[in-house]
């Protein structure tokens, strides 16, 4: 695994940097949000959402990548994340995203996605990526069509992510290359 110092990687319309301690008030409102995290656990209490947030900011000292920061660059604010995730006992090196609903259907998750697949490929060398999602979301299947993944399976995720069933959205290295771009 290699281990990569403060990348910031730019999209036409979005900056990804890693966390920093400034972007805990809009993580907070976005993990509080119910219709957001209806799919990914549920709405979160400020203490709950801190320790997630904290996990995605350490795993960058301990793993050399994590979920980045998405800013949007046309405001400077903070819309969401999206990045390389991979959890202890997770199922493959996942690339996820989550965005403010306020910043929904614009592309948002497409765009940032993009950029870091092409990174986790480039940068941080993986061979495939996997983006874990409940079945009933929509939407994140939809995002995951766009990037060019394929459904592979049904499976329940670890502790404490555990709910009845998510699938398994892959894609290889050679699968993302001949994927064309939207």
């Amino acid at each position: 695994m290699r281990s990569v110092a403060d990348p910031i990687l730019e999209t036409p319309r979005l900056l990804l940097r890693p966390t920093r301690a400034e972007d805990f008030e809009p993580w907070a409102v976005m993990m509080a949000d119910e219709e957001v995290t209806r799919h990914i656990g549920g709405a979160q209490s400020r203490p709950i959402a801190w320790r997630g947030f904290v996990a995605v900011a350490g795993a960058w000292m301990i793993q050399g990548f994590s979920m980045f920061s998405v800013i949007e660059k046309s405001t400077g604010l903070w819309v969401g994340r999206v990045g390389p995730w991979v959890p202890e006992g997770w199922p493959g090196n996942e690339v996820g995203w989550a965005i403010l609903r306020s910043h929904w259907g614009r592309g948002y998750a497409v765009e940032a996605a993009t950029a870091a697949i092409d990174w986790a490929f480039d940068t941080l060398g993986w061979k495939d990526v996997l983006h874990t999602i409940n079945p009933q979301n929509l939407a994140s299947k939809a995002v995951a069509r766009r990037l060019g993944g394929h459904m592979s399976g049904l499976a329940p995720l670890p502790e404490p992510m555990a709910q009845p069933m998510a699938e398994f959205w892959r894609q290889t290295r050679d699968e993302w290359r001949s994927h064309p771009r939207s």
